[in-house]
């Protein structure tokens, strides 16, 4: 008896290459590095704290992971 279910056949995603999830968990690790060193160059000295930096990018990191 075989599934229906179709969990094997890739879902496509936003982003334009063939990812599975360790990929896009990468990809939104990569993500949080150039945004954090970026948000410590420019953005921190204004006076907002890396954390904000930290919360963009988990809740981008999260949408990737799910979505991409």
């Amino acid at each position: 008896m075989t599934s229906q279910s179709g969990n094997n056949e890739p879902k496509p995603g936003f982003l334009p290459i063939e990812t599975n999830w360790f990929d896009r968990l990468f990809i939104s690790i990569v993500i949080w590095v150039a945004l954090s060193l970026f948000w410590m160059r420019f953005i921190e000295p204004i006076g907002l704290s890396v954390w904000f930096a930290a919360a963009i990018s988990a809740v981008l990191g999260a949408y990737i992971v799910w979505k991409g």
